[in-house]
């Protein structure tokens, strides 16, 4: 009978391990969401020193996300700030953002102003 049990435990928990939870619907809106601020914004994107207009930068940061999906390494927006759209995974150097009429930024900060005002208006977008 232990010998079960310990057996049981071990399927279990291997199953467990390969299960992966996905952001939540609510999540996902919002991250479209900042892909599509930005590429609509007319910003330029910098990473590792080149610059890059709105629709590449949202083809990049697509792919950075969707290699932390394969991974389950986001959960929220923020982690989604944090683990792809705020420096190169490659050189650590911050990306950073260009819009028309205002100071360059850190993408992180740009990111997180878009966020907020997503959250704020209520407005998450959906393709």
């Amino acid at each position: 009978m232990h010998k079960h049990s310990l057996l049981v435990a071990l399927l279990l928990a291997a199953a467990s391990a390969t299960v992966q939870a996905a952001p939540s619907a609510a999540t996902q809106r919002e991250i479209s969401g900042l892909m599509q601020a930005l590429e609509r914004s007319g910003c330029r994107f910098q990473r590792n020193g080149s610059w890059h207009d709105p629709a590449q930068a949202r083809s990049h940061l697509q792919r950075k996300y969707d290699y932390l999906l394969k991974r389950d390494l986001v959960d929220s927006s923020e982690q989604f700030i944090e683990r792809a759209a705020s420096r190169s995974s490659i050189s650590g150097k911050a990306y950073r953002v260009a819009c028309p009429g205002s100071a360059e930024q850190d993408a992180a900060t740009w990111f997180l102003a878009q966020l907020r005002q997503l959250r704020e208006t209520g407005h998450q977008a959906r393709e």
